[in-house]
């Protein structure tokens, strides 16, 4: 089953500067493969159930290594079984929404 998430990893007790972390979690799900988009706050991720759960596991098994002794995520989810959808789809469909009068 294909999912669409979005991901805010956000570890504590590690000072105010989170950027490491972030860069450590977005070369995992670049190398599990899945589609993404960083955002703000978070990441948007795009692939296959077991391999994007697959990823977040391995985002938070990282950053515990890194030194960061608490974590909080929080996990938006979609899923579709009517047809296949991307986050492209998703956010064009909304901005040909935008553009029509």
């Amino acid at each position: 089953m294909k999912a669409i998430v979005d991901l805010c990893v956000v570890p504590l007790g590690v000072g105010v500067s989170v950027s490491q972390y972030v860069v450590a979690c977005e070369r995992i799900l670049n190398e599990a493969g899945l589609q993404t988009q960083l955002h703000a706050y978070g990441t948007n991720i795009e692939g296959e159930w077991d391999a994007v759960f697959a990823a977040i596991k391995r985002c938070h098994e990282t950053v515990h290594a890194m030194g960061a002794p608490r974590i909080s995520t929080v996990i938006k989810l979609g899923t579709r079984t009517d047809r296949d959808q991307t986050m492209d789809d998703k956010v064009r469909s909304v901005q040909t929404k935008l553009n029509t009068k």
